[in-house]
Formats: C-alpha cells, structure tokens, sequence
C-alpha cells in the first residue's frame, strides 16, 4: 500500500501541488496512453496546430529528410513504450501554449486557484517579445517551492530575509548585490546580473541566495503540510472589485536586526537524519537512520524500484530523484556520505539556490553556471556544441573529479562518482564476472537469471569485456582526503587506498567529449553544471541526479535526454539499447533535445522564469497579499 501511496502521490503533484514532489510523468500502461493520444489528435485543441513551426519535427532536420527507422526486425522493449508514452505526453503539453495575455492569465487562474500577482501583464509582455514559449505547467516548480510561504506570516518573511551575508536587494526599481564579503562571490556577482536584465519592473524585495554547492532549507514534513494546508485554504479566484495593484514593500523591516537561523554545521555523515524528517511519515525513508559507521559493504538494490520505473527503466524522472523513496541512497550517494560542506535549517527560510533535494524547501532559480558569457567555461564548453551524429564515435566518455564526498580511507566506496567509475570499466567488471568481487565494493551485479535488463552480453559472462569496447569512463583526480603527496612534496591525483582499484586519466576539453555520441552526466557535490552545455550539444546526455533544478518542468524525460537510475543499475541496459541497432532512435532524442534546449533554455527563458518567480515572492510577503492581483484582463 505505501508504494501504491507514493507512487501516485509523485504521478499527481502537479495537480495537488502537494510538497516535495515534481510532476513529470510518463504512465506505465502505453497502450492506454496511445490510445488517448490519439483521441487527443484526432478531436482535440486546434492548438496543437502551431507545434510544426516552433520546433523542428523530432527526429527531422529543417530542409532535411527523416531519419532511416532503426532495424525492423528488432524486438519490442520497454523503452520503444517509454518513448511512445513521452511523446504523446509532451505534444499534449505543447498544445496548452498560451499565445495572448488573456489565455496566459485564465490557465495561471485554473491551474493555481487564484489571480496571476501584479505585474503578470509586463511578464508575460516580455515574455512575448523574447519569443519565450509559455506553457503554465513550465512554472509548476514555482508554486511547488513558493506555497509553503503562504503558511508564514509575510512580516516575518520579510524580516527574515532582511540584511543576510549573501543577497540581491531591490529597491525602486534598481538591484544591487550585499554580501559581508569583500568582493561578491561568483553565484551572487552572476545572479545579480539576471535580476538587473528585469529591471525596473520589480517591486522592493530582498533575496537571500545560497552561495553553497550543497542545499540548505530542510523543514520537516509536518511543518510542511501545515504550511501547505494554509495556503491551499487562502486559494481563491476574489471578485475584481477587490483587487489590489500595488505592492507594499519592505521599507518596514529596514533597521530590523539581522535574522539568524539555527544553523547545523556538524555531522555532515549524518546529514541523511537531517533530510528524513522532510520526508512524508509513510514514505520509505523516515524511519531509516543514516549508515553509522560507513566501513560496511555497500547497500545495493537487488532490483528496480518499481514505483518510478517501467520494466526496470526510468519512467518518473521526478520520482526517480527523491531520496524519501530510496533509502538505500543513505549509503549509495555522496551528498548522504560526508560532503564537504554542511550548513543546515530546519526552519522555514526564505532562501533562494540553484538545485535542492526533493525535501529541500529553497526557491529554485537558474545556476549561477548558466549564467553570462563568460560563466566558467569548464561547465559551459565555451560555445562548442559538436559534429554531426554521423561523424562521432559510438561510445559513451566521461571525465570529473572525485567529488560528491570526501573520499576517504573507510567509506569512499560509497560514494556515488566512484561506483560510476567503477560500473562502466570494462576491466573491474570482467574480474567482478570472474568471481573476484571485491574488485568492486561500489557495486554488485545482479545475478544474469534475475537481471531485469536481459543484456547478452551478461548473459554470456561478457560484460566486461563489451564495456571495454565503447566505454571510455575515468577520473582526472581522486581528490584524496587528506591528499597524498610525491617525494616532491606536491599533492598527487591518485590516492593509496583507490590505487588497487581505479587510476586516473587525463582531463579532455569539451570538444572531444563531444566527438562521442553518449554523454552521462551525474552529480557531484550537489547537481552537475555541464547539464545545460551537453543538452545544447550534438550529442545524447544521459542523466541521472537526485538534485532538482528550476528547468525539470520543461524537459522531459525519453524526448530531450535519457534518464537512468542513480543506482545505475539500468545504465548496461540502456546502452545495449541503443548499440543494439538503435542508432536512429538515440539520435533523435540528441537533435530534439539540442533543438528544445535551445529553445527553452535560453538566458531568455531563466530570466523570465526568475522575474516570475519574484512576483510571487513579492506577492507571499506582503501583507496584502490575499488582495493582491492582477485582474485588468477580466476588466474589459
């Protein structure tokens, strides 16, 4: 019954709007999917007619022919339904486009029960001259972090927020940076540079950011639903005559001392302690303690968890991300390991980061790394994008640091980077096939007559030996703690107790990584800021995080990338897919997802989303703020 509960609890959030959960869905009976498709199709919005112009046709260059299908005589496998599902859900999406201010503003009242704030009309103005794409479910995310705050007093918002070491004021339509540092650090120097791009039509408003890698805002559940509850009864569409126009402003808190949350900076090999109390009481996770201690074999799933996936395959990827239905992340995921840094509330604070976990209560807003040409261009490859499909190698490259957690003596096989490593070494695997598993300890293979994945190459004991053909997966440093140093005194890459295990390699730039076909991208100390870069590549990503960011409502899943399990346990599978003779079918979601990246993704797009997002939070601190609305479109 409670894995009936959470999975439709995650199918269903962006209807409930209910905390902790994403709303990217793709059903698990196909058949019923297609078949509504095709109703949808045949009787459904005329809408759907602008879909050919704004992107190019999947699977079709402009001026191009259509791919050749893949190999007919393959047989039927679950992620041919996965891809069926996905794209009938997404041309569904696509067909609810608001093209004028009045269809914008009736879909933002019947998705959120209440009036767009003030200023929706110049939003959605810009929106349209930057040729945005406005679909009301894109901003699902921002009411999924910003309603809990309907539950708090808006003085005490405001005053919290006020005069905090790392924070963008806005006052009379200008923006300024105030940190207690001397120079602004980077994330701030970069966010500060997004919210001047929608001046001066701001209203006075203070946010706090997070400077850090790792997330920050944990309130506990129970909290939470009462917040929620709040905000769900303050839900309501209030006749025109009562709207209110004007913001009021924080000039009330100026002179206020410094709000300071209680801060919890120790432990951080118990920080999955701290992130089960956000958990919901029945899910899987609040009642499993943090792994104490961590020198103890790994924690590994025997099978695929069955209420985010399809036949062992990712079919939720919002589900798939949240830690509160996967306890055994406790002892298979950096973040839960040690990180390298921990600063930790459980209160309610108004702050504002680039990525959180599932139960994290921080407003999303684009990373700091997106942001700006001259971003750090190790995450945003300096504007390569690759070759054609045709030209790249057909294998899968990936190169990063050890990060994630302190890689140390006693727990290091815990962590996630390392098992990736591991996993996709032709060599570990083959001695691992041989009966050696310690060669592993990151991991184990399911045995060949429970596999779920049914690779042959597995079942023929050849695992190994088939990674070493297309597998290209390495670190360029262990990032050993505490380091290890050469007889000339200079930190080494390498660490004694990784050597008998893994070696290092040399970094590669973008563009080779680029000349391979396959991108995977997985976390480090919080999400991974190449994500956006290897979307808009030539190249197919495959991703796998626990960590949401501000974009998951527009990407979807089996369209613009694929996704894989963070146990990794589906990642042979996937790949034997697609070598398989599906080359035809990875390129095509490689050139949608480069194309709609593009066009979605945009610097555009993450000031738009952010200009949106602090309407609301102007709105949720204001004391007028059940009044305040926009109505001029009902006033005609």
């Amino acid at each position: 019954m409670i894995r009936l509960l959470h999975y439709f609890r995650a199918l269903t959030f962006a209807v409930l709007q209910k905390p902790g959960r994403s709303h990217q869905v793709v059903p698990a009976f196909v058949v019923l999917v297609v078949l509504f498709g095709s109703l949808f199709f045949l009787f459904g919005s005329r809408e759907a007619n602008f879909l050919t112009p704004l992107v190019p046709n999947p699977g079709q260059h402009h001026g191009s022919t259509p791919n050749p299908p893949d190999s007919p005589q393959l047989p039927p496998h679950p992620i041919d339904d996965l891809i069926k599902a996905a794209r009938l859900n997404f041309n569904q999406l696509l067909g609810k486009r608001s093209l004028t201010l009045d269809q914008a503003a009736s879909r933002y009242r019947e998705r959120r029960g209440r009036h767009p704030p003030p200023g929706f009309d110049k939003w959605f103005i810009a929106a349209t001259k930057k040729k945005a794409i406005i679909v009301e479910e894109f901003f699902d995310r921002i009411h999924h972090d910003i309603n809990p705050f309907w539950g708090l007093e808006p003085h005490d918002i405001r005053a919290k927020a006020h005069d905090q070491p790392y924070m963008i004021r806005v006052r009379d339509g200008k923006a300024q940076a105030a940190t207690d540092e001397k120079d602004i650090p980077f994330r701030v120097e970069q966010w500060l540079r997004l919210v001047q791009m929608m001046m001066p039509h701001l209203p006075d408003l203070d946010m706090v950011v997070n400077h850090m890698d790792e997330s920050r805002v944990l309130t506990p559940w129970e909290d939470i639903t009462k917040y929620i509850a709040i905000e769900q009864e303050k839900r309501t569409i209030l006749p025109v005559e009562d709207a209110i126009t004007t913001y009021s402003g924080v000039g009330d808190v100026e002179g206020v001392p410094r709000y300071d949350p209680t801060w919890l900076k120790h432990d951080s090999h118990k920080f999955w302690d701290n992130v089960r109390i956000a958990c919901p009481s029945d899910s899987p996770s609040r009642n499993v303690p943090a792994l104490d201690p961590f020198n103890q074999s790994i924690e590994y799933p025997t099978a695929p968890i069955p209420w985010y996936t399809y036949e062992g395959y990712v079919q939720n990827f919002s589900a798939s991300m949240d830690p509160c239905l996967q306890p055994h992340l406790r002892g298979m995921h950096g973040t839960f390991i040690e990180a390298i840094s921990m600063s930790t509330t459980h209160e309610l604070f108004p702050m504002f980061g680039e990525c959180k976990l599932s139960p994290n209560n921080e407003m999303l807003i684009p990373s700091a790394m997106y942001i700006g040409d001259d971003a750090r261009k190790d995450y945003s490859g300096g504007g390569a994008t690759g070759g054609p499909w045709a030209n790249k190698k057909d294998g899968i490259i990936w190169r990063g640091a050890a990060s994630g957690a302190r890689n140390v003596h006693d727990s290091w096989w815990h962590n996630h980077r390392h098992r990736f490593v591991q996993m996709m070494n032709g060599t570990t695997v083959a001695a691992m096939e041989a009966g050696d598993e310690d060669a592993g300890p990151t991991f184990r293979l399911l045995p060949p007559e429970n596999d779920t994945y049914a690779v042959e190459a597995r079942e023929k004991g050849e695992l190994g030996k088939w990674l070493s053909t297309f597998s290209d997966v390495s670190f360029n440093t262990l990032l050993c703690h505490p380091p290890d140093f050469g007889p000339d005194g200079k930190k080494l890459k390498t660490c004694k107790h990784n050597d008998e295990f893994m070696s290092v390699a040399e970094g590669i730039p973008f563009q080779k990584v680029y000349e391979y076909k396959y991108l995977p991208d997985v976390d480090g100390n919080s999400f991974s800021g190449r994500y956006r870069a290897f979307l808009q590549s030539t190249s197919l990503v495959l991703k796998s995080t626990i960590y949401p960011e501000w974009h998951d409502d527009r990407l979807m899943a089996w369209i613009h990338f694929v996704p894989f399990d963070n146990s990794y346990m589906d990642i042979y599978g996937i790949m034997n897919y697609f070598l398989g003779g599906r080359d035809a079918a990875a390129e095509r979601i490689a050139r949608d997802g480069q194309a709609w990246s593009n066009a979605v993704l945009r610097k555009e797009d993450m000031m738009l989303y952010t200009w949106r997002l602090l309407l609301e939070y102007a709105r949720v601190m204001d004391d007028n703020r059940d009044k305040l609305a926009f109505v001029e479109d009902l006033m005609k």
